[in-house]
């Protein structure tokens, strides 16, 4: 190499051009030699950027998102693990016999002093009578024995409860089904609890004593006469204070998951309460452990530690008012900060998901969690959505990492390997590795069905496929309809395909059976794309 001076290039002619082409969205760098940079810019990265099959649609990909690790509903110790603990269990067995005995008796009164509470009362619509509630003193005492049996013998408590008519509304993290008898013994405040709860012997009745304000979660209607009723009654002070768990479930304490609303809506004041099991050998929390199991493993402890704070009140802000979700993310970001926990998206949907994966007997059911609270916000799934397309993942034989190769898809989808179907894997496959995993499954299938022209695409879609106008396709229509993006396609493909698209199975793909599986199956609308790029 010759001496290089300052005059001197830094780049010799004999040497190949390097061109570098940053993009700021993504950080990336490409490297291309001299031979490619006079193509136009659009082509330089073709190999990074394969061809959008649902670009009839939207030319936007759907959004990527990170999954996280924490799995806020794992009971850490579902089962007796260790020689300590097995030891613990032997020699505790007569003490819960006679805390068994006491659980029995306290439950057994108290729900005699509610019945006798409730007797001859229709007036739910206003406060309990001052002589009524004199009487729910003795259920409270019997709470606290309850709590005893279970072997909290002792709770500690930090800061005080807030006066009822600076905070009418209170709201805590739900880790156990403690929380709510504890909180019955110490502030005895009318709940807000699911529909299904009225119909459980003897709690349905002492919770109906409590005033309890119901809603059906899935019930839009039902939430809104909820929040309309959380609103009524904390604006009387005659009421107790209301108390709600906004997590909607119970979760490991690990975590903050995403907050319902119904809280927040009225735009009152609220006093967080936070509530801790700290503990060496047992988690408390009622997660992947069942409610028998749990309640022996309380029985079987020398003791159980419980701690219970009261944060500050939260004041909504003068200009906002009614801005629940500001109010929303301030409560839990105040609980969060207390216990030194992250939050999270996760909702009840990714508990509906975790156990509905549980069920399907797939491996590692955490892996099929989303985070739905976010994926609700963006997308607009519904929970009962996103359990939907995990049944259909699920065919797809995912493996012990919750992955899915192009095969499997191809096989549930009813799809021959083409150039069309390994567009649309390579779509949901944003990670480029040859394989995908339930989110990225329903984020691609709801970022195409959410599109703004996807139900008109699929109506217009089975006109073109109803080549005589009868109402309904035929074998022969979607052979010849699927013939310019599948090609090759034999008798018995298209049966499969017809069959597939037959909702009723009453063989014939009316419109309704038609819309009904691409709104269950949003992906296989890119296969009618050449129909719809001719009109």
């Amino acid at each position: 190499m010759a001496n290089p001076d300052l005059s001197s290039p830094l780049i010799t002619s004999d040497q190949p051009e390097v061109f570098i082409s940053i993009d700021d969205d993504d950080g990336d760098d490409s490297v291309l030699d001299n031979q490619d940079h006079h193509h136009p810019r659009g082509f330089e990265f073709d190999h990074l950027n394969p061809v959008n099959p649902f670009g009839f649609l939207t030319d936007a990909e759907p959004p990527v998102q990170s999954p996280t690790t924490v799995d806020p509903f794992r009971n850490d110790t579902p089962g007796v693990c260790g020689l300590y603990e097995a030891v613990k269990i032997v020699i505790c067995l007569p003490i819960a016999l006679v805390r068994l005995v006491l659980f029995g008796v306290s439950l057994a009164v108290g729900y005699l002093a509610t019945k006798l509470a409730l007797a001859g009362w229709s007036d739910r619509h206003n406060p309990m009578p001052q002589w009524r509630c004199r009487i729910m003193w003795v259920t409270r005492f019997c709470t606290r024995c309850i709590l005893f049996s279970f072997g909290y013998q002792w709770i500690r408590r930090q800061g005080k409860p807030a006066r009822r008519e600076i905070a009418p509304i209170i709201v805590s993290n739900h880790v156990s089904y403690i929380e709510p008898i504890f909180y019955f013994y110490e502030l005895s405040p009318t709940i807000v609890a699911s529909e299904s709860h009225d119909s459980l012997p003897i709690v349905g009745t002492i919770i109906r004593a409590m005033q309890v304000i119901y809603v059906n979660r899935f019930s839009q209607a039902s939430r809104k006469d909820a929040v309309d009723e959380i609103k009524r009654k904390a604006s009387c002070d005659s009421f107790p204070r209301l108390l709600l768990f906004p997590e909607g479930t119970t979760t490991n304490g690990k975590a903050v998951i995403s907050f319902q609303l119904g809280a927040f809506i009225p735009g009152y004041p609220i006093q967080p309460l936070v509530v801790r099991y700290p503990h060496v050998h047992f988690d408390q929390s009622w997660g992947n452990i069942s409610l028998v199991m749990l309640m022996f493993r309380m029985f079987t402890q020398f003791h159980n530690f419980m701690e219970v704070e009261y944060l500050p009140v939260i004041y909504p802000n003068d200009n906002h008012k009614q801005n629940a979700a500001r109010l929303s993310q301030k409560t839990s970001h105040a609980i969060a900060a207390s216990l030194n926990v992250v939050q999270t998206s996760h909702s009840y949907g990714d508990l509906m998901l975790l156990n509905k994966a549980s069920e399907l007997k797939l491996e590692n059911p955490s892996n099929y969690m989303v985070e739905m609270a976010k994926v609700e916000s963006v997308f607009h799934v519904s929970n009962s959505e996103a359990v939907r397309y995990l049944e259909t993942f699920s065919s797809m034989n995912p493996d012990s990492s919750g992955r899915v190769a192009l095969h499997d898809f191809l096989r549930v989808l009813k799809l021959k390997p083409c150039t069309l179907s390994t567009e649309i894997f390579e779509f949901i496959d944003v990670e480029k590795v040859g394989s995908i995993n339930f989110r990225q499954f329903l984020f691609a299938s709801a970022h195409v069905s959410t599109q703004p022209l996807f139900q008109q695409t699929c109506e217009l879609s089975f006109s073109h496929c109803d080549a005589d106008g009868d109402g309904y396709i035929s074998i022969q229509e979607l052979g010849d309809a699927l013939k310019p993006t599948i090609p090759n396609l034999n008798k018995d493909e298209i049966q499969g395909m017809f069959m597939f698209l037959d909702d009723d199975k009453d063989q014939r793909i009316s419109k309704s059976d038609f819309l009904s599986c691409l709104r269950r199956n949003p992906l296989l609308i890119a296969i009618f794309s050449p129909i719809l790029a001719t009109t």
